[in-house]
Formats: C-alpha cells, sequence, structure tokens
C-alpha cells in the first residue's frame, strides 16, 4: 500500500468513527458468532438484540475451537454473566425501587422486601455477582448474592423519593470510606505500574512531588476493607511505605511484630 492509499483510508476511517460507525472485520463476525454459541448468551442479550445478532451473522462461519484445543481436565465452569443482570442493571439505570425474594447463609428466606439497587459488584475472589441495595424499612445496607436471589420485581418510584433514598445511601457510604496514603519508595519508582495495578480495584489518586522524586498513592476504601488493602501492600513489601493511615499502619505493625516473634522463636 502506497502513501495516498494510507492517507485516503485514514480519512475514511476517521470520517467514519466521527459518525459513530465503526468498522468490523470477518475475523471479528467469526468470534461474535462462536460467543453468541455459548449457553450465556440467551442471559446476556435481549431477546431481540439476539436475534438481530443472528441474522447479520447468518453467512459468517464460527470458530471451530474443538479442532485446535484439547481439554483434559478442568474446575467446574461458573457463567460470569448471571440471568439477573438484565434486569437489576436497568433496574438501576431507572432509579426505581425493588422487590426481593432470597436466602441467606443460613437458609432462612425473605419474600417481599422492599428496597433501592444502587450497584452491582462482582467478586473476582468468588466469582460470583452481588446486588449493593439500600432495605426501605429499616434503613440498611445490604448485601446480597445474586445466586440467592429467588424474585425480582420493579418497584416504582417517585422521583424525589429516590433522590432522597440516594442521598442517604450517599451519606451513609460516606460515613463507612477509608483512606490512606502510600508512597512508592524512590528506588522502585521504574515499578510504578505494577504497584498500581496491586491498587487498581480501588479509588485513588496519585500525586508525584518533583523534589523528592517520588509518587505518594492516596487510596479510598470501604473500611472492611482494609485487611485486603494490607494484603496487597504486604504483597509489594518494601517497593512501598504507608504514610498516613493510622489504622493501617497499627495493623502492620501489628502483623510485623508477631512475623518477628514466631522467626525468633523458631531459632
Amino acid at each position: 500500500m502506497n502513501l495516498f492509499e494510507k492517507i485516503f483510508n485514514h480519512g475514511i476511517l476517521s470520517r467514519l468513527e466521527d459518525s459513530g460507525t465503526f468498522m468490523v472485520t470477518a475475523h471479528e463476525r467469526g468470534w461474535l458468532k462462536t460467543m453468541l454459541l455459548h449457553p450465556a448468551a440467551p442471559d446476556a442479550f435481549a431477546p431481540e438484540t439476539l436475534k438481530k445478532l443472528a441474522s447479520i451473522l447468518e453467512q459468517e462461519q464460527p470458530f471451530i475451537i474443538e479442532e485446535d484445543l484439547i481439554e483434559k481436565a478442568r474446575s467446574m465452569e461458573r457463567q460470569v454473566y448471571h440471568p439477573h443482570l438484565r434486569t437489576l442493571r436497568r433496574i438501576i439505570v431507572n432509579r426505581s425501587g425493588i422487590r426481593l425474594g432470597y436466602t441467606v447463609k443460613s437458609g432462612q428466606a425473605h419474600q417481599e422486601q422492599e428496597g433501592l439497587p444502587y450497584k452491582l459488584e462482582y467478586s473476582m475472589v468468588k466469582r460470583e455477582w452481588y446486588l449493593l441495595w439500600y432495605h426501605m424499612r429499616n434503613g440498611s445496607m445490604m448485601s446480597t448474592r445474586l445466586a440467592k436471589i429467588a424474585a425480582i420485581a420493579e418497584l416504582p418510584l417517585a422521583a424525589d423519593h429516590a433522590e432522597r433514598l440516594l442521598a442517604d445511601i450517599q451519606a451513609k457510604l460516606h460515613k463507612r470510606m477509608a483512606s490512606a496514603k502510600i508512597q512508592v519508595m524512590q528506588e522502585y519508582n521504574r515499578e510504578l505500574s505494577r504497584i498500581l495495578y496491586a491498587f487498581s480495584c480501588f479509588e485513588k489518586d496519585v500525586d508525584y512531588h518533583a523534589d523528592t522524586d517520588c509518587y505518594t498513592i492516596a487510596l479510598r476504601f470501604a473500611n472492611n476493607e482494609s485487611e485486603y488493602v494490607l494484603s496487597k501492600i504486604r504483597f509489594l513489601g518494601k517497593r512501598v511505605k504507608i504514610v498516613d493511615g493510622k489504622l493501617l499502619q497499627r495493623r502492620m505493625y501489628e502483623s510485623a511484630t508477631k512475623a518477628l516473634q514466631l522467626y525468633g522463636a523458631t531459632e
């Protein structure tokens, strides 16, 4: 391809991008058709969307993965996409209430529980989806596994009522938040991307101090996530130092002291 063809193609692609149109290759279309054959596809797409995609990709050939990959052993597969996700996401976007039926760890069932859902979270450790919602009757913050939800019904709310509930949720969440400042030791500045990746699941701001040539990471996290933050800091070892956050500093001192005592006792 000569220079003029490259310039022409770049101009065409730029105009398509500005108009909201994007190019799809045959490889990408084949990959999409293969993904639509997955058992989770009917849950991930609305029926009309799935039907439209199937009609568009009717002439495409899916990838024959079985000829290239052989599975000899694997753990039990869990679908990342849960059937309740699309319904709950729509309710959250509409700022509507919800009427739930669910069970707890003890096996006790709760029916007709009214609340306001505000967030969906996925646990990478447990590989499960959770619904975070506000219980209207007792004003408590709830976290329920989607696998434990038996019934969902949308509960229309007046706009002003929903705004008051959301404001109350934000106030409660703010009280539960903690913060800390983590300093990256100067000799490990080159590993900043690795360090930031360790804290990727937390809200954070990064400041660079030119006079000392060091980075400071300001973390914000829920109170009940303090031990998880500490596990990340221990994993990074001497690359970082806690410069602000009395709770984390105290817990780090306690765990370090116990480790040294245990090490001394084994000698």
